[in-house]
């Protein structure tokens, strides 16, 4: 492969962006505390590890060229966004403050949830797929074999992403006694409830790349 310095910097750039990912691991860290965010971080790092996998394997060019495919991915990942978004609304209409017992509860069983919302929020949308198959190359020398190449930049890429989330989640951590006053948490969850089904909807008008 060539330029992988460069690489290492537009991924650096790329990751910075919010996104789903981003929404998800703020929501739990805030909600369940560092430990869901970790857990989302860990969820989310997996579902790039199949990424990569799909890539080095050529199934995500069948997903990105097959229409009927990536509108299956994109549509069940655009409404599970959209889920998460209304749940988190939702939980905000009789939400009362919790005692210590409780909270310990949640704490305990949503680490498990945080997991899977990573995961599955990142392995559900084809743009990830997309972004594969049209970023990697561009750092390939024409003419040779893409596997360990591919192989290489997924890893660095999902490293690179486990660090920021990292540091992101460590940052917000900091700052969790004043996000969990009950009216700032309620503000918050609102807004990112708003901000995860407008992903969820930006994910179901996305238009399949051939």
């Amino acid at each position: 492969m060539e330029n992988y310095y460069l690489f290492i910097m537009m991924c650096i750039l790329l990751i910075l962006l919010p996104g789903p990912d981003t929404a998800i691991a703020t929501k739990n860290t805030f909600s369940i505390g560092k430990t869901g965010g970790l857990q989302t971080m860990l969820g989310t790092c997996c579902a790039l590890l199949i990424h990569t996998s799909a890539a080095v394997l050529g199934l995500s060019a069948i997903i990105v060229k097959s229409a009927l495919l990536f509108s299956i991915f994109k549509y069940v990942g655009a409404v599970y966004l959209i889920y998460l978004g209304i749940k988190t609304l939702w939980g905000l209409r009789n939400k009362e403050v919790a005692v210590t017992d409780e909270r310990k509860d949640e704490d305990k069983y949503g680490s498990k949830s945080c997991f899977k919302q990573g995961f599955l929020t990142n392995l559900l949308n084809p743009k990830v797929a997309v972004f594969f198959l049209t970023f990697l190359p561009q750092f390939v020398n024409p003419g040779q074999d893409t596997f360990l190449p591919f192989l290489l930049m997924g890893a660095t890429y999902t490293g690179l992403t486990a660090l920021w989330f990292f540091f992101y989640i460590y940052l917000l951590n900091q700052i969790s006694a004043f996000m969990k006053r009950p009216r700032t948490q309620k503000v918050f969850e609102g807004i990112t409830g708003i901000v995860l089904i407008g992903f969820g909807m930006k994910l179901a008008l996305e238009k399949a790349q051939h």
